[in-house]
């Protein structure tokens, strides 16, 4: 399957991406098809030398069934090469980590003090109806072997 993606380049803490079209099982940094632009993020948003894209090279490949990672999609949106992709609900991503771990215990606590009376009420009631019928059925059966 061929892939729009993003490959890696530059130095330790100072990255620099081509836009290739790959196999979707080569490496990230490794074997590609065809190199069809670059991606600078470390330069502002306003600056047009961030992102450089051959556009009919790109349609091309699209044309050919190459899908794009979500990253890509939204630099080939922004760019107008493609329809801007609809972006994912993430409500936790505003929440700090700390306060999100609370949460999470929290959550995991209530369900379960909920959950174990329900669950013990009706495993008290099943004992209580079935134990009747079964001590006749003993005695019953009891009293045919004498």
């Amino acid at each position: 399957m061929l892939k729009l993606r993003l490959s890696r380049g530059g130095t330790k803490k100072r990255p620099v991406y081509k836009v290739v079209v790959a196999d979707s099982r080569f490496a990230r940094d490794g074997r590609f098809i065809e190199k069809v632009g670059f991606f600078n993020p470390l330069l502002p948003k306003d600056k047009k030398e961030r992102v450089g894209l051959e556009a009919e090279r790109i349609k091309y490949w699209l044309g050919q069934g190459a899908k794009p990672t979500t990253r890509v999609a939204r630099i080939l949106g922004e760019n107008e090469l493609m329809p801007m992709p609809v972006n994912g609900n993430n409500p936790n991503k505003a929440i700090p980590k700390k306060e999100r771990n609370k949460k999470e215990e929290d959550k995991t606590e209530a369900p379960k003090a909920d959950a174990a009376p329900a669950a013990e009420a009706p495993k008290e009631e099943a004992p209580k109806v079935d134990a009747a019928p079964a001590a006749p059925k003993e005695e019953a059966s009891k009293e045919e072997k004498k």
